[in-house]
């Protein structure tokens, strides 16, 4: 009866250890998809931006002369579709938009997501690509959970004028620990180390340079952070360490009732009177309180 059990304990360890494999392997793998040419409704232009990770893929639209443009980022596993709503939004409102897929994922070049680490090179190379074709525009960033780490990893210092970051990891080994606990309860958090050790054998990184939230500080622009009430995989409590990490000036919005979520879905109008203010005063200087 005990060698029945031990082999019994011997099995689901084994299982266990290969789930765990197979989370890291996913998690880490391309996300690819084609998307071919912008919707009908949105009429942007296809663009293909040279990277030192490769070639980045994204759309343009134009907006009004001295309005303003805006990169937007999307999150992990997903591409530019999962921001065309924003875009859209953005648009209407006369900015210019660029959205790309980031490394590994959508139409991008990239063999591993790497969680903002390499991604940050096509970040550098989109604000490169809206520097040459939109001179003289102010540029502001909305990076969402995965691209939100890509643009602070990127440290894009003056490059910008203003950023929202949305449900932004704070450090790599807090985003696994939440997501195994969210998945296998009060057991996960034990088992993160058996993830972690995979990231430097799968992407050639070490721990240290996932850790968004140490590279914020160095973030030189007006910084809107956004995190949700009830997010478990970035909990308020680390949204509110990254907001207190972050230079000012600065603002923080806790979406109540939200998870880790898109938050334009969630709360649309809030979202659309928050965020076009933010841009309209560091991208036009516009300031709301004034009349």
């Amino acid at each position: 009866m005990a060698k029945r059990s031990l082999a019994a304990f011997a099995c689901l360890l084994s299982l266990g250890f290969g789930a765990l494999f197979g989370a890291g392997e996913y998690l880490s793998s391309p996300a690819r998809r084609q998307i071919g040419a912008a919707p009908p409704d949105f009429p942007a232009s296809s663009v293909t931006i040279p990277s030192a990770a490769g070639p980045v893929r994204g759309w343009m639209v134009r907006g009004m002369p001295g309005a303003g443009t805006v990169l937007l980022l999307h999150g992990v596993r997903g591409n530019r579709l999962q921001m065309l709503d924003r875009a859209r939004f953005l648009s209407r409102l006369g900015y210019g938009v660029l959205l790309i897929d980031q490394q590994a994922h959508g139409e991008s070049a990239g063999e591993r997501i790497s969680f903002g680490v390499r991604e940050a090179e096509g970040v550098r190379a989109a604000l490169g690509y809206l520097r040459r074709e939109q001179p003289g525009e102010r540029i502001g960033v909305i990076g969402m959970s995965l691209g939100a780490a890509a643009l602070v990893l990127s440290k894009p210092g003056r490059a910008i004028d203003a950023l929202v970051i949305e449900a932004m990891y704070p450090t790599i080994e807090e985003a696994i620990e939440n997501r195994l606990r969210l998945y296998m309860g009060g057991a996960g958090g034990a088992l993160a180390p058996l993830l972690l050790w995979q990231v430097p054998l799968r992407l050639d990184l070490t721990l240290e340079q996932l850790r968004p939230i140490d590279a914020v500080g160095a973030l030189a622009c007006p910084t809107l952070v956004v995190g949700g009430e009830f997010d478990r995989h970035t909990s308020e409590a680390e949204t509110r360490r990254i907001y207190a990490a972050v230079p000012g000036p600065k603002q923080l919005w806790i979406v109540p009732g939200a998870a880790h979520t898109d938050f334009h879905g969630l709360a649309k109008y809030e979202y659309e009177a928050r965020i076009g203010q933010f841009m309209a005063q560091h991208l036009r200087g516009i300031n709301p309180l004034k009349k």
